[in-house]
């Protein structure tokens, strides 16, 4: 139980803190100037080094479905433990895209959401740089690929531990510079159903793609570490 609701916490801060940063503080307001597309990666990227660091021991952080889909293509978990951790990554997402509407929508001009609303991912035309869909699952499916050959790198026996969580937000705020102005990045089906599912319309219509595409990247990137980059004990 202390897993799931570590599962719960880490996703609820992502979205809070990282779509927050892109709802909130991504336009100048108030005279202030917006944090641009390097603060809202690094809000991100940021977000997911705390979380390692505070529910790592606990859960692992994972805090996204396709890096628990893509533990266990690497054999480092059972399908039946993966299955509440994606159903807390969800919920954890879904509450926090909640408290951040329940921010934004306190805002003295606020008049309803919009397509697209609370930092969802999506594509095509009025979506940020208007990529097509097609763009949108490369981008999407290849960047997830690459983030998880990074985690199960990092996390590794191998590896230096405690440098892990470091690495793995790092490379989520390099991701998340490439594909913001194609998808908004998402990486992280939970990530993109939360705001999708508050938002409506065209979010939702699109959110298939932010489960197909990074689930089958995590899948790719799960396959080339344990048959090709992999060192195996002996």
């Amino acid at each position: 139980m202390k897993k799931w609701i570590a599962e719960f916490v880490g996703s609820f801060a992502l979205v809070l803190l990282g779509c927050g940063a892109a709802v909130i503080g991504g336009k100048e307001a108030a005279g202030v100037s917006g944090l641009g597309l390097l603060g809202i990666s690094l809000a991100f990227g940021l977000t997911v080094v705390a979380m390692a660091y505070a529910i790592g021991p606990i859960s692992g952080c994972h805090i996204n479905p396709a890096v628990t889909i893509g533990v266990v293509v690497a054999g480092r978990m059972r399908i039946a433990e993966a299955i509440p951790y994606i159903i807390a990554q969800c919920g954890g997402a879904l509450a926090g895209a909640g408290v951040l509407f329940a921010i934004v929508s306190g805002k003295a001009d606020f008049i309803g959401l919009e397509d697209w609303a609370l930092g969802s991912n999506g594509w095509g035309e009025g979506y940020m740089g208007n990529y097509s869909m097609q763009t949108a699952f490369v981008t999407e499916a290849v960047l997830t690929a690459l983030f998880i050959i990074v985690i199960l790198g990092a996390t590794a026996k191998a590896a230096h531990s405690t440098m892990a969580g470091l690495a793995i937000g790092i490379s989520l705020v390099l991701i998340h510079m490439v594909a913001i102005p194609i998808t908004g990045t998402s990486v992280n089906p939970a990530r993109s159903t939360g705001p999708a599912l508050l938002s409506g319309g065209k979010a939702l219509e699109q959110l298939w793609l932010f489960w197909l595409a990074p689930i089958a990247g995590a899948i790719i990137g799960a396959v080339i570490w344990k048959y090709l980059l992999e060192e195996k004990s002996k």
